[in-house]
């Protein structure tokens, strides 16, 4: 049974930093890709960035490149956002997500993207 464990979440002032954490269970890691997706209230689902475990590659979207940087550990079989000079539009459930290439890396989901239970981040002004 796949299962992805989101953690890392809390409320910082904008400005400030936190790193969010997703730890892969019930399939084979390696050559998948995973990601970050978040959704704040009435808007919908967007993507942040991914990273395809297999090679490393990375990827992200736009309005977070620079700011945002995803990177994994295959031994542990977690990735990792590390998002730094928060916003309060960054404000959002961030959701960890799997799929099978191309589906996440190129920053969409698929019909067969697997989930986690999502991280709350909320940045105060």
């Amino acid at each position: 049974q796949v299962r992805l464990v989101e953690s890392g979440g809390g409320s910082v002032q904008a400005g400030g930093s936190l790193r969010l954490s997703c730890a892969a269970s019930g399939y084979t890691y390696s050559g998948y890709c995973m990601g970050w997706f978040r959704q704040a209230p009435g808007k919908e689902r967007e993507v942040v960035a991914a990273i395809h475990t297999g090679g490393g590659s990375t990827y992200y979207a736009d309005s977070n490149k620079g700011r945002f940087s995803i990177s994994q550990d295959n031994g542990k079989n977690t990735v990792y956002l590390q998002m730094n000079s928060l916003k309060p539009e960054d404000t959002a459930m961030y959701y960890c997500a799997a799929a099978r290439p191309p589906f996440v890396c190129s920053l969409r989901a698929g019909p067969n993207t697997y989930w986690g239970q999502g991280t709350q981040v909320t940045v105060s002004s």
